[in-house]
Parts: structure tokens; sequence; C-alpha cells
């Protein structure tokens, strides 16, 4: 009795063994990619093209803004010059301080591989720090050749902001919220600024005919959005070549304009260059002044774009563009108009046309403001006194226009902050649901060991095919594995666990994207496949992901196969060589035999790879072995191949619990449902055909 139960323990240790090192994350698999992206290279003609093409893309509403600032301003009209004089000022400085200062030599640096946005910035904290919520990181992820990162001395400044970040789960969460708040109300000003700008320039036609109605402007208006957005399909290198011209034309005639009017009516604004009138103008003490600022926050409307649309043109494309003209035509042209003002006082309502007051903006950049903060001690390590100086300047000048803008929620304000309010509700009841099912993922999975215990046929019937499993976990095995094959007699001959994961980074080249290897003896033929996406790859339709899965099994095999098949440093060369020549990967070179341990009959190597124990062979035998081995297996997977392949999906539906709250059960089980049967499915995603589809259904609670 002694002797079984201490084989018992024998073997209850060997399977735990064998079940940690089965669950452990691809790092083998994954430095076997080939570092294949290189960064893009610029030369001077190129850089002077694209700046060019900036200008028909990114700078189009901050080129529309003088229609409309100075009536804002001054709604009810101008009573003395020093009134002009302080908010041409003030719009100097705003200009001078955020677009240029803050984000086209500062803010634009901060890009995710040439990536801008709030999202952006999300993701290089989250390389940088664990403060995503969903904890499916793994040191695989790290050898990506876009996910750049950076190391940190233990005592540093930036160690301990990592420490503390990660300390709690609510920091992550309000960091989340925050980058939530900034793409949220990003959306809603976006929704109303083209509509602005447009309106605001077909305003103009009303200048010379008074008596024109104001539906005629609002059709006008609608007609040329219509065109515009119809033309966005065309995609951005033959817009920005349709409209730089133009736009280009348009920057140098309010440029002209501005000098002519400086000359011809009151050359004395160039006082307003001198940021004295600024606080003069707010010395005078009028109720006006401090509303006044939601006006002059207008003169930047347009600059979240610098950033947003970072991803369309390198960052020196549109530094040079903004600093070389954008920047110096708007001051020509806001300086002008203040001369014309000066002289022509009781024409401000004429000039320009009444806007809506775009709120948003303003929000958007108090939350770039804040995420830059840790960006600044992690990515880039500067020094807390640069911090502070950012912090403070960004502060003194966007939070003034912060509380001016609320003054004006109730003149229309609201409608943008209501869309960005819908968006975040939807944004985070969404994340909020997918944490949870991932949680559930997670805590239900099945041992590895239970599963290897049923024996080579998993204690069913495996019919000829192979079946790709979803999950969306990278390590394990799925619940719904086991409640298939608890509730049906048979399973496919060749089972391939799938788990698509996206990274925080903008793309993952093609040649990385998936990693595979084996899992439980050869003769189990069950494999694992981590398919890994940025957050800009993009599912085409024509894109076959089940051909790619074949593919990649079959490389796994016929690489396998070659390091079974050599043992010393000279033919692991050879082996490299033809790796390269047959899969264009090249393999990290690895010397010596691999390292085996043993655990009952099986034993498992480095690779993670379990496989039956073999008598050592060497030399030519043990490469005919090998190749005699690959053979048999390709013919195999071929043979199961033309048999069927079958998608097996889990559809996991959540609802709350009856003991939750209104606004879960809300939550949960209407608008998260909602959300779902909007989205597309994975099969429909990936292009699986509806008759190779298996749904496995399970609910879970939260």
């Amino acid at each position: 009795m002694a002797s079984i139960s201490d084989s018992e323990t024998t073997n209850r240790g060997s399977m735990w063994e064998l079940e940690q090192n089965l669950d452990q994350p691809m790092d083998e698999e994954a430095t076997q990619l080939k570092n294949m992206y290189t960064e893009k290279k610029f030369s001077s003609i190129l850089l002077l093209r694209l700046a060019f093409q900036s200008l028909g893309v990114v700078f189009g509403d901050l080129g529309t803004s003088p229609l409309y600032v100075f009536y804002n301003i001054f709604p009810h009209g101008v009573d003395e010059d020093e009134d002009v004089i302080g908010a041409l000022s003030l719009i100097i400085y705003t200009l001078t301080l955020i677009p240029l200062m803050k984000y086209v030599f500062v803010v634009l640096r901060a890009n995710d591989n040439g990536q801008g946005g709030t999202f952006a910035l999300y993701s290089l904290l989250c390389r940088h720090a664990k403060v995503s919520t969903i904890p499916n990181q793994h040191k695989t992820d790290e050898e990506l050749t876009t996910y750049s990162r950076q190391t940190y001395e233990e005592n540093s400044l930036a160690a301990k902001v990592k420490r503390w970040l990660e300390g709690h789960a609510y920091k992550k969460n309000c960091l989340l919220i925050l980058v939530l708040i900034g793409t949220c109300t990003a959306i809603g000003d976006g929704i109303l600024t083209p509509a602005i700008s447009v309106l605001s320039a077909s305003g103009g036609i009303r200048v010379q005919n008074q008596n024109m109605s104001t539906d005629v402007v609002v059709i006008v208006a609608v007609v040329i959005l219509i065109g515009l957005f119809c033309m966005q399909h065309y995609g951005t290198d033959k817009v920005g070549w349709l409209f730089a011209p133009l736009v280009l034309l348009w920057f140098i005639l309010i440029g002209s304009v501005g000098v002519v009017n400086i000359h011809k009516y009151n050359n004395s604004v160039l006082k307003a260059y001198n940021p004295i009138y600024i606080f003069r103008y707010f010395k005078r003490g009028k109720s006006e002044i401090w509303t006044s600022l939601g006006g002059v926050m207008l003169s930047i409307t347009g600059t979240e774009a610098l950033y947003a649309d970072l991803c369309h043109f390198p960052v020196l494309a549109i530094q040079i563009a903004f600093t070389l003209v954008v920047f110096p035509c708007l001051l020509l042209a806001y300086t002008g108009q203040a001369a014309y003002i000066i002289d022509h006082k009781d024409h401000v309502a004429d000039a320009f046309y009444r806007s809506i007051p775009g709120t948003a903006v303003v929000i958007v950049m108090l939350v770039t403001t804040f995420l830059m903060v840790p960006v600044m001690l992690l990515v880039w390590k500067s020094h807390w006194i640069l911090v502070v100086i950012f912090l403070v300047l960004s502060l003194t000048v966007e939070l003034p226009y912060f509380t001016a803008c609320i003054n004006k929620v109730d003149q229309g304000g609201w409608v943008p902050l209501v869309i960005a309010i819908t968006f975040f509700i939807i944004m985070y009841v969404w994340h909020f649901c997918t944490v949870k099912r991932y949680e559930f993922e997670m805590h239900s999975k099945v041992s590895m060991a239970w599963i290897l215990g049923l024996g080579p046929s998993l204690g069913l019937v495996r019919v000829p095919g192979i079946g790709f499993v979803y999950t969306e976990l990278a390590s394990g095995v799925p619940h719904i594995f086991s409640h298939f094959i608890t509730n049906l007699p048979a399973i496919h001959s060749v089972v391939v666990f799938v788990c698509v994961k996206y990274l925080p980074v903008y793309t993952v080249p093609v040649e990385e994207r998936f990693i595979m290897k084996r899992i439980g003896p050869k003769n189990y033929h069950m494999f694992r496949c981590v398919a890994r996406y940025g957050y800009k790859d993009i599912h085409k339709k024509d894109e076959d992901f089940e051909k790619m899965l074949l593919d990649r099994l079959l490389v796994f095999v016929r690489l396998e196969s070659m390091m079974d098949g050599y043992s010393d440093s000279e033919d692991f060369t050879m082996m490299e060589q033809k790796a390269e020549r047959s899969t264009r990967a090249l393999l990290t070179e690895k010397a010596g035999s691999n390292t085996m341990s043993s655990i009952g009959d099986m034993s498992y190597s480095s690779q993670d790879s379990i496989m039956p124990a073999k008598s050592p062979l060497a030399g030519n035998s043990l490469t005919r072995y090998s190749s005699q081995t690959f053979g048999d297996e390709q013919e195999f997977l071929n043979r199961c191949k033309d048999a069927g392949v079958v998608h097996i999906l889990g559809n996991t539906v959540v609802q709350a619990r009856r003991d939750s709250g209104i606004v879960k059960k809300v939550a949960v089980n209407y608008v998260y449902a909602f959300l779902r049967k909007l989205c597309r499915e994975n099969s429909v995603i990936f292009n699986v055909p509806h008759e190779s589809l298996l749904n496995v259904g399970q609910i879970y609670y939260i």
C-alpha cells in the first residue's frame, strides 16, 4: 500500500509539473520570430511634400476659426479699443502656448510609433506599466518589434511612479476613465466641428446680401458637408492632394489680407504682441471679460487634430507645416481683423457668423495634459522639474478656458457634452462586461493535467478533421472545450486552441502575428496558436484566416522536426539556413541539445513541446528519423485538413444576477446585450464559412 501511495503522490507531482510547464507563455516560440520592422526614413523632398499634404487634412479647422472667433468674444459689440487689443493678445499667446509649444513641440513627440491621440498615450502607458485592466499581458508580447518600452533603475522617479500606478486597481480604473473621457469628448467635438466650420464659412455669403434667409445658408452648408464626406472614401492621400492647394491658398489669402488691414486701418494693434495687455484686459474687471474666454478658446479649435491625425503624416511634416505656414498666417489674420474691428466696431456681427460654443475641445486638451505627465515620467524619463513646468504652463492656460466654457454650456455647449457622455456610457459598459468575461474564462479554465489524463483519445472518438477552438486565454484550456467534450461523443483528430489577442501596440507585423506551439504528447495532436493584433490592424474581407492558421501549423511542424533533428551547433546552423529559405523567418541560434526532463513515460523540451521519450540517435540516422516523422505528421495533417475543418467558438452570454441593482441590470442585460448584437462576431471578422462553424453556448452571471 505504501508503494502505491508513493506512486500516486509521484504521479500527482509529475502532473502538476507538467501543467505548470504547459501553461507557461510561449517565450521560446516568440523569440524565433525575426525582427522584420524597419523605421521609416523620409527624404527632405518627401517631408516637404507630406507637409504640403497635411495642410489639406490636418489644419482645416484651425484655418477657418478666424471666421467666428471675434464675434464670439464680443457678441454684444465692442466698446473700447483696449478690449480688442487685449482679446488679440490673448489669442496670440493662446496660439503660441497651446498649439505651437505644447502640441507641436512636446505632445507630438509622445507618439506610439507614429500614432497619435488619446489611445496612443494609453498604449504607451500600458507598455511601460501594468495599468491595463485586462491582465492578459505576457513576456512574449515584448518580443514584438513594435513593442518598444523603457527600463528603469530601482530607485528612479520613473520606477516609483510605475509602482504607484500598479499598486491598486482603482488607480488603473481612474486612468481608464480619464482616457475614455478624452476619447468621448474628442468624438463629440469631431461630430460638431466640421459642421461649425462649414456653416461659418457659408455664412459669408450673407455679408453682401443681408436679405438672404438663414435657411439658404444652412442648405448650402449641408450640401458642402455631404460633398466633403462623400470624398472621404478616396483616402487620405487623394483628399490631401485635392484640398492642400486650396487650404494653402486660404492661409496665404487670410495672411495677406491681415497685412493689408494692419497697414490700412490701425497698426497700433501690434501692441498686442506685448503680453502686458492680457493683464490689462483682465484688470478692467468687466463681467463679460471672463466669459469672453470661451470665444478666445475657439481660436484653437482643431488643435487636437494635430495629434490625432499623426497616423497619416510624420511628426516633422506637421511641425514644418504649422511653424512655417499655419502659425504665421493665423497671427496675421487675427491681427488684421483686430485692426479692422477697431475702426469698424459695429461690423463685428457682420464679419463673422454666429456659431455654437465647440465645450468638449478644452476637456480633450485637459485630458491630454494629465496623460502627458506619466508619459513624460515613464516613457521619456524627464526630470520632475520639466514635468512640473509643463503641467503648470498648460493648466494656467487651459483651466481658465475650461471655467469660461462651463458658463456657456446652456448656450449650446451641452451638445458635445451629451454626445460625449453617451459614448462614455457605451464604452464603459462594454469594457466592464469584457473584463468580467475574461475573468470568467480565467477562473473556469480546465486543468491541462486533467485533459492529458484522458489519454490520446481524450476519452472520446477522434474523428478525422481539424478543430480550431477559439478562446481568449493565451494559456490553459478554455471552459468551452470541457463543455464541448462532455456533451459530445467525439472530437477531431487535430485540435488547435486559437487565442485572438489585441496588444497595446498600433500594429503587429504579419511575420510576427502568429505564435504556434504543441501542447501534450505528439500523439495527442494538440496545438496552441496565439494570433496577435494591434489597435490599428484591420481584418480585410479577403483575408483567409483559416488558410493562415493551417499554413502556420504546417510550418511549425516542419521547424519542430528540424529542431529535433539536429543536436550540435554545426547541424543547427544548417537547420537555420533551411528554415530561412522555407519560411523567410530566421530562428534564433540555440547551442547544444535540448534539456529534457522526465515525467513518467513522457518528456518535455525547453520549447514546451511534449513528446514520447525516444532513445538518443545521432548523425544521419537522427536526420532520417526526423524527416520521416515530419513527413508522416505532415501527411496526417493534410489528410485531416482534407477531411474538414471546424471552427468552435464560445458564445458566452453575460447576464446580471437576480439580486443586482436596476442600473447594473439595465447596463448588462440590455445595453451590453444590444451592443453585442450590433458588433460583428469573430466568425464574420475572420471569414469563417457558416457550414464550418460550431457555437458552444454558456451563460455567465455577474
